[in-house]
């Protein structure tokens, strides 16, 4: 048993010396008036990438570079070492008769992790490596904690997404999922901008949490000792603003879901919403195709993206089935002939699709979905007419006052973007919403309440309208490949360590 709690305490020791052997340094450093903590700037003038891709425009020429020692091995009286900047890693090249003796000494004691700032020239080295023959060199931050090991890297993904600041500097996918998922942003920001869209800000505490099926948070405001809630869509201000006369407005932002988390679903998320006036879905649905390919084209050069070794064309006219045809299609149950809500009771007992008492017709035509329909749809689909007891902000369709002019679309199985014709009309919005009240009296917690100030302002007159709600996270997951929303999350939420 000692033995054992020997090997397990020996790696836990030797992290604790490496440890203290890089304070030790630090003051050293401190002691001799060389406080890496002190500086304050450092000025580069040129970048990693840049003198790797036009080295013949820089060689020879003086540059300041600064960075993270990555790795670093000693010839005598040269060094060697990488450093890494955001977009990647130079090699340098430090000779002791090429910078003073006190850089020399001190430079050989800088450990892997430590940020430093370097001047000199460009060249090749006689295997080819584009280098910096340094000639000046100054420590900027000491790095008191080693980085993983260099082989082996950080490949414990529970640790990657506690320390995503590691996980940056050790893995060059993650760092370049993130540069994707800021050029994803800035693209849709630019194609909407040029569409004549508005961006703007609404509130993200509220007193009534509407605009889509989802349990909020809840906090509570002292100044006005006021029980508040974290908003869970970005629709019902939106809308205000097109009733307002904006006519075609967006909003890119954080919303917040108290609910589970799986590998497509964090509590927090990253939602965009539109609205424009004098449209319907079928707007939506053009203004969507043309979005999804510019971005594409835009980040990866393509509209044909690979997703887990599956190819999905972005470039082809989007496939467009309704959802109670999708069921017949992919169930064999035809909701076209059941009339009633015993009838659609029996045929989810035939097919094992549990429901539960509150649900009516139109709930359970979406679980049949849910169950058959859509981990099939992989190239992308719109989903149209849902039933009107799912869509409780919808505009009904007019020759079939079921079903609503919705859609969602779904791409590799997911869920994209869920879209409208918006309801304008303001009583009927207030029927559905005492519908929603009595679901929300029956036990389902994602219900909407009434808004009465959302009423008001349809009262004072909303144009016909499109509006659709975009995954933007979902929409990374599927640009960079990546398996969870987490690695698409800079933080997720994790759960705590104890």
């Amino acid at each position: 048993m000692s033995e054992v709690k020997e090997n397990i305490a020996a790696p836990e020791q030797e992290l604790s010396e490496l440890l203290q052997i890089r304070r030790d340094k630090l003051t050293a450093l401190q002691e001799a008036g060389r406080d890496p903590f002190k500086e304050t700037r450092f000025d580069r003038t040129a970048s990693s990438t840049q003198i790797k891709e036009d080295f013949d425009g820089f060689e020879n020429r003086q540059v300041s570079i600064a960075g993270r020692i990555m790795s670093k091995r000693g010839m005598g009286k040269a060094i060697f070492c990488h450093i890494q900047d955001r977009e990647g890693q130079i090699q340098l090249y430090i000779r002791k008769d090429a910078v003073t003796e006190d850089e020399f000494g001190d430079f050989r004691k800088y450990d892997v992790g430590d940020i430093i700032g370097v001047s000199g020239y460009v060249f090749k080295t006689q295997t080819g490596e584009i280098t910096i023959h340094v000639e000046h060199v100054k420590l900027l931050s000491k790095s008191l904690r080693p980085l993983p090991e260099k082989y082996h890297g950080m490949t414990n993904t529970d640790l990657r997404y506690r320390q995503r600041y590691t996980d940056l500097i050790m893995n060059e996918d993650v760092r370049d999922t993130f540069i994707k998922r800021s050029r994803i942003i800035s693209s849709i920001r630019r194609y909407l901008d040029g569409q004549g869209f508005l961006e703007v800000e609404t509130p993200m505490l509220v007193q009534n949490a509407g605009g889509a099926a989802a349990r909020p948070f809840l906090t509570h405001f002292n100044a006005l000792d006021q029980d508040l809630k974290l908003r869970i869509s970005l629709e019902l201000y939106l809308k205000r603003l097109i009733v307002g006369g904006l006519e075609k407005v967006y909003e890119i932002g954080r919303v917040f879901r108290n609910e589970g988390m799986d590998t497509k679903h964090n509590p927090e998320f990253t939602l965009m919403e539109l609205y424009q006036a004098y449209t319907d879905f079928h707007g939506m649905m053009d203004l969507t195709e043309n979005l999804y390919r510019h971005v594409a084209q835009e980040v990866l050069g393509t509209t044909t993206v690979v997703y887990n070794g599956v190819e999905i064309d972005l470039g082809k006219p989007f496939a467009r089935i309704t959802m109670t045809d999708a069921v017949r299609e992919y169930s064999g149950v035809d909701f076209h002939e059941i009339h009633t809500l015993e009838e659609a009771r029996a045929a989810a007992k035939a097919k094992g699709v549990e429901y539960e008492d509150r649900h009516q017709k139109g709930d359970i035509l979406n679980l049949f979905f849910d169950a058959f329909v859509e981990e099939h749809l992989i190239q992308p689909t719109f989903l149209t007419e849902h039933p009107v007891e799912i869509s409780p902000l919808t505009k009904r369709k007019p020759d079939d006052p079921e079903h609503v002019e919705r859609f969602e679309l779904f791409i590799n199985g997911w869920e994209m973007a869920n879209a409208y014709s918006e309801l304008n009309d303001p009583i009927d919005q207030r029927e559905r919403f005492k519908a929603q009240e009595e679901q929300l009296a029956k036990g389902d917690e994602e219900a909407n309440t009434t808004d009465e100030d959302f009423l008001n302002a349809l009262e004072i007159g909303m144009p016909p309208t499109g509006g659709i709600g975009y995954g933007i996270d979902r929409l990374c997951m599927l640009l960079t490949d990546s398996a969870a929303i987490r690695d698409v999350l800079l933080f997720p939420t994790m759960k705590p360590l104890d």
